[in-house]
């Protein structure tokens, strides 16, 4: 198995995982941000993960938009931005990105 196919199994869980527990509650409250809300922020263990989540979006985001240059394949692998939270967040992206840069780097040593 391919260090790509690691990368994408893993942007497939990320993916699975999170909706599996959102889309039944979608389905039966509907589109209720002040609902979402108070339940997302309803004690200390909820409100730890979904600050968790909003730091580690905004870091990665950043992280990207200001390391996207360096990159010679025009994708940045975050692996390094794993070890920075311990929220499944950032891996999850991470890996989305480690995957598509993985993707690059394969094309590239093909053709050589």
């Amino acid at each position: 198995m391919r260090l790509r196919h690691v990368y994408l199994v893993c942007c497939v869980i990320g993916l699975v995982l999170p909706c599996s527990q959102f889309v039944p509650w979608l389905l039966e409250h509907g589109l209720n941000v002040t609902l979402f809300l108070r339940e997302l922020f309803a004690n200390r263990i909820s409100a730890f993960f979904a600050m968790d989540l909003i730091v580690s979006a905004i870091v990665l985001i950043w992280f990207i938009k200001a390391k996207a240059n360096v990159c010679e394949s025009g994708f940045f692998g975050c692996r390094r931005l794993e070890h920075w939270s311990s929220g499944s967040s950032v891996y999850r992206l991470g890996s989305r990105f480690s995957f598509l840069r993985q993707v690059t780097l394969d094309r590239t040593a093909a053709r050589t």
